[in-house]
């Protein structure tokens, strides 16, 4: 029966048009099944992926955890020579640029453990030596000082300096020691080495005397960097504050910039009983050592981390006769280079102020010392955990900036570099004299400490760093 196209009934829906309707909801469901398999699919991918991952990592923190034990086991190993290498040092200090037998004892040992490469006579007395893995790779480097002060030692050891007014008060004789011992280490682990590890060993760090160069300067001048150039370099420092076992890190900048500075007042002589005929410079300097410590209490902003000291003063023969001369010795610490650049400025002027008021004169050699210690932050983070396997989680923490200055600051004006603070006091055994001070001694326990956390970095550097 035909129906009707008009009055009260509907057309009802043809036969193509229901054909298409089930055809369309087929190929909905088609296309609901295949994105429901692919998130299937992908979940499952990704679980696999992160599965790998996972036993990469379990793998690789395996590996390197077991390196690690190897590592401290060669460095208890070595406990004995060791104490040896740093008790001979520390009986034979030699000053800034003149580390002659230092230097030759370094080298007699890098080439007895059949170093690659070993130069000698960088920087005057310097040592630069390059160990080579079995396998090629990135270069990393690791340095260490070598240089005593002119201090006399007062404490009574079996290993006490044998040269008068000469002493390691600083804690280069651990630093090098260390860095031998990590040379002995990975010289016996060239299997493990992807790359090439370059040892410096510096004289000079406190610096060359009169007008001579030296240190970490010059180290770089004469190619201490080059040939091959590291990606990275190291370096540690005994710190008596910090018990021995904790090592202190910090990104950034961690240690301040010195500069040095020496004024000459000049005045007018005359006799003790008539000063008004004389121009007292001894009063002036005074004047002028009180008048300096105003630009840090009222000249720089107070936050500001600045130091100035007055180190040295020396006028005068007779306490009877007004002196026409005074020398004046200080330094200067600053965290940043446009206050570092205005103390001078501010030294400049106060001196200018003080004098002028006295009727005397004066002359300032104001002497750049060396840069801010910026640890680069990414190495920083990445070699945390190679600290923390060495010597444990909980004695690692962040050390606070410092004042003191250290030239490893001009080699991280060339590769990033990553200064760490190895805790060298024992209060128990009243190991906690500063450094600097004629009491100055370390626990000896750092040695080891050092060695471990110093190979364990040098190779996982290399180890990320693998092509």
């Amino acid at each position: 029966m035909r129906l009707k196209r008009q009055g009260g009934f509907r057309n009802p829906r043809t036969r193509s048009s229901r054909r298409e309707e089930a055809h369309s909801f087929f190929r909905e469901n088609i296309r609901a099944s295949s994105r429901r398999l692919l998130r299937v699919v992908e979940w499952t991918l990704f679980g696999f992926f992160l599965a790998a991952v996972q036993i990469f990592a379990a793998d690789s923190n395996a590996t390197f955890s077991a390196r690690a034990d190897q590592i401290a086991q060669a460095a208890e190993a070595l406990r004995p020579k060791l104490i040896e290498t740093r008790r001979d040092f520390h009986m034979h200090p030699e000053l800034s640029n003149r580390e002659e037998r230092t230097s030759r004892v370094v080298a007699e040992k890098l080439r007895a453990l059949g170093f690659d490469e070993v130069k000698t006579n960088i920087a005057r007395h310097g040592v630069v030596a390059l160990l080579k893995g079995s396998k090629p790779g990135a270069v990393v480097a690791l340095r260490a000082d070598m240089d005593a002060l002119p201090i006399n030692e007062t404490i009574d050891v079996p290993y006490k300096s044998l040269v008068p007014g000469v002493k390691h008060a600083c804690g280069h004789d651990v630093h090098t020691t260390i860095e031998l011992g990590v040379a002995e280490i990975l010289s016996q682990m060239r299997g493990q080495i992807q790359g090439t590890v370059k040892f410096l060993f510096q004289p000079a760090e406190e610096g060359p005397p009169g007008d001579e160069e030296g240190g970490a300067t010059l180290m770089i001048k004469e190619g201490a960097l080059d040939n091959p150039r590291p990606l990275a370099i190291f370096g540690l420092h005994t710190t008596p504050e910090t018990e021995t076992g904790k090592i202190g890190f910090r990104a950034g900048p961690a240690q301040a910039a010195y500069d040095t500075f020496t004024i000459t007042i000049h005045g007018k002589t005359s006799y003790a009983a008539w000063p008004h005929k004389g121009v007292d410079t001894i009063l002036v300097g005074a004047e002028c050592v009180t008048a300096l410590q105003t630009i840090k209490s009222r000249r720089i902003d107070t936050f500001e981390p600045v130091i100035i000291t007055i180190g040295t003063f020396h006028g005068g023969k007779s306490p009877h006769t007004i002196s026409a001369e005074v020398v004046i010795q200080g330094t200067v610490r600053t965290f940043t280079p446009d206050v570092r650049k205005q103390i001078e400025q501010l030294v400049r002027q106060t001196l200018a102020g003080v004098t002028a008021a006295y009727g005397a004169t004066f002359d300032l050699d104001y002497k750049a010392g060396s840069m801010v210690v910026f640890n680069d932050p990414k190495l920083v983070g990445d070699s945390l955990p190679s600290i923390r396997r060495a010597v444990g989680a909980t004695n690692v923490f962040e050390f606070p900036m410092r004042m003191g200055a250290e030239d490893f600051s001009y080699y991280e004006q060339v590769v990033p570099g990553f200064f760490l603070r190895l805790g060298s006091g024992n209060k128990a055994r009243g190991i906690t004299a500063e450094s600097h001070t004629p009491e100055f001694d370390v626990d000896e326990e750092c040695l080891v400490i050092g060695v471990k956390v110093m190979a364990n970095l040098a190779l996982d550097f290399l180890d990320s760093h693998a092509r």
